[in-house]
């Protein structure tokens, strides 16, 4: 899957942009309309993809077989690109109240869209009763917002990086990230997720700061950061206040 998000509303971590990526003559980043165009190359006949302006890029490729899942479903201007599978699916159903068709996407955008209006729970404890390998991007092009979790079993893997332009790139597919996005990129941190205005943060440890790692290539060249959990340091403030705290407020901050 591939997914781009101009600069003006999705912000990601600064470690993430490395200077070397301007600095090396070889390999530049490039543009998104260039990475899009070739994602579609490299899947000519299954790869369907939608783009939203200026603002952002969809795409996935069909899959094979269910082992590679890999979904993508749009409802009320809500649009989830969805990989890997949810043990716990039927009792999530269950709990939101969702049809037994109900497949592993469509109740991403059903469990952010009712907790986006008019849900009691914090984002965090939301993915974190997910059970799974998973790792889903959703974008509200309405509210102008996205949102990305990595399942922490490592069954699947994402990664992400900056464009030339700027814009984020998250795809699944290394090759596409370092073509795209040079020495700007770095695997997505497991157990995480990412709010295009909150930012990072650990959905099984919300209480604790992510650290920046430095990363260095086969070349000794600095890349974008790893991020990890730092069980030293306590977060002075995240997105929840009581009782009242869910993604709704994260679509009110934007």
């Amino acid at each position: 899957m591939l997914a781009i998000f101009h600069k003006a509303f999705a912000h990601p971590p600064e470690e993430l942009n490395s200077p070397a990526s301007k600095q090396t003559s070889k390999h530049k980043p490039k543009l998104p309309t260039e990475t899009l165009n070739e994602f579609l190359s490299v899947h000519p006949t299954n790869t369907f993809s939608m783009t939203f302006g200026e603002s952002a890029v969809l795409a996935y490729v069909k899959p094979e077989s269910y082992r590679n899942q890999r979904l993508f479903t749009a409802f009320d201007d809500i649009y989830c690109l969805f990989m890997g599978s949810l043990n716990n699916l039927c009792s999530q159903i269950k709990q939101y109240g969702l049809s037994k068709n109900t497949n592993e996407a469509m109740f991403v955008i059903e469990a952010y869209r009712t907790l986006r209006d008019r849900g009691p729970y914090p984002a965090d404890q939301v993915i974190k009763d997910l059970e799974g390998s998973f790792a889903f991007v959703v974008y509200d092009s309405k509210a102008g917002t996205v949102f990305t979790a990595l399942g922490s079993d490592g069954g699947v893997k994402l990664y992400w990086g900056i464009a030339a332009d700027g814009s984020v790139v998250i795809s699944d597919d290394l090759e596409v990230i370092k073509a795209g996005c040079a020495k700007s990129f770095a695997p997505f941190p497991k157990g995480c997720m990412f709010h295009s205005e909150d930012g990072l943060m650990s959905f099984e440890h919300p209480m604790n700061k992510i650290k920046a790692m430095p990363r260095v290539d086969s070349e000794g060249v600095m890349c974008g950061a790893n991020f990890k959990v730092d069980t030293y340091s306590r977060v002075n403030s995240i997105p929840r206040r009581g009782s009242e705290a869910n993604w709704t407020q994260w679509v009110d901050n934007c």
